[in-house]
């Protein structure tokens, strides 16, 4: 099943997700309808709270960049319950954009190495470090679960300017190639 995705406006997108069990039902459905949602929306992560659903889960692959990135290759992954244990490095910008924040994308500042501990969907434990384009992919993904958005971590003036694009987006009033859903 591919869902809408969630849209700027929406509360989901600023709650602080709660962690889930190896009880959530129908959790491994979820998780297959959240990979067939991110490739329908060409993306390269996708997290719960986009598509309504405030629990501590994403999921990620890297497999459209795979010809600038070889690393990327081995980058599909789901994450349950995560928790960003340390962030390292001098922090280095790179434009990002998001499914639920359609045509805008922004130059973000972030930390080139975390360490992240999680579950997969085998509920295997994981303590990881993550490094350059990876770890950016995370950390974006990670920000969703949070209830923070990719423009909290842009200047106020750049926010404020892109005020009107906000706005209309909230609204449903932007033209993507994938299914949108304003909650409110």
């Amino acid at each position: 099943m591919v869902y809408p995705i969630v849209v700027y406006g929406s509360p989901v997108l600023r709650k602080k997700a709660v962690d889930i069990d190896r009880n959530y039902e129908g959790l491994n459905q979820l998780i297959a309808d959240m990979f067939e949602s991110m490739d329908k929306s060409d993306g390269m992560g996708l997290a719960a709270p986009q598509i309504g659903k405030s629990i501590r889960l994403f999921i990620t692959d890297g497999s459209s960049l795979v010809k600038d990135d070889p690393t990327m290759s081995d980058f599909k992954k789901v994450y349950i319950n995560a928790q960003i244990i340390e962030e390292e490095g001098e922090p280095w910008a790179f434009n990002e954009g998001c499914l639920s924040l359609p045509k805008i994308r922004e130059d973000v500042m972030r930390k080139p190495r975390i360490r992240l501990q999680y579950y997969d969907e085998n509920w295997q434990f994981h303590d990881e470090y993550f490094e350059g384009l990876k770890a950016r992919v995370i950390q974006h993904e990670y920000d969703h679960i949070e209830g923070i958005l990719f423009i909290d971590r842009i200047s106020p003036l750049r926010r404020k300017l892109l005020k009107g694009k906000l706005n209309d987006i909230s609204r449903g009033k932007v033209d993507v190639a994938y299914k949108i859903k304003v909650m409110k």
